[in-house]
């Protein structure tokens, strides 16, 4: 009998210390990651973060084209949030109206060994992910990708500024143009910041 009930109060110390250590040695080791000094951004990514972050109200215009010959306006919300350890950028949208419903997820970062941002684009009307690399032009952000249909590559650009009133507005065009001729525009985007 003594036996017994020494071997269970062993087992309860037993079981005591692992819940202790299960309870303990998270909180240790997040104090230990609090401690130590995080990465700092990449002056490059403050730009970013300034002229995204937050979450905004958006409508976003399409040209007349073969694929829709009305044009076509639809309206939509987008949040954007530092991603892990401040190093990226994440955008979250989604969009409905007379041209469909579209939802998406945008990750942009700098690449320090290209000195270039990339962003890679998700969306529910496309398989895989739009991988564009991109720059600041002046005070716009410039991004440029191939965008495949089927066989054929298609150029893409998309440049988005941030205005003195706080509206951002994005255009995206299509093709490359030759001397004299121009881009196709695509979709205009006017932004307005709610948070």
């Amino acid at each position: 009998m003594r036996t017994i009930r020494i071997e269970r109060v062993l087992w309860a110390a037993v079981l005591l210390a692992f819940g202790f250590a299960g309870l303990t040695i998270p909180r240790m080791l997040a104090k230990s990651a609090a401690s130590q000094p995080q990465p700092a951004n990449a002056p490059e990514m403050e730009r970013v973060i300034k002229l995204y972050r937050g979450t905004w109200e958006y409508a976003e215009t399409y040209s007349k084209s073969p694929q829709m010959p009305n044009g076509g306006e639809n309206t939509g919300t987008y949040t954007s949030e530092l991603g892990p350890g401040g190093m990226s950028i994440v955008n979250r949208f989604h969009s409905k109206g007379p041209v469909g419903e579209f939802e998406g997820l945008l990750v942009m970062t700098w690449d320090a060994k290209e000195k270039a941002y990339k962003a890679y684009v998700f969306g529910n009307d496309f398989p895989g992910a739009l991988v564009e690399t991109g720059q600041f032009e002046g005070d716009a952000l410039i991004f440029r990708t191939t965008f495949n249909m089927g066989e054929k590559s298609i150029p893409m650009r998309n440049e988005t500024r941030l205005d003195a009133k706080g509206v951002l507005t994005s255009d995206a065009f299509f093709g490359t143009p030759a001397p004299g001729a121009k881009e196709t525009p695509f979709v205009h985007v006017v932004a307005t910041r709610k948070q």
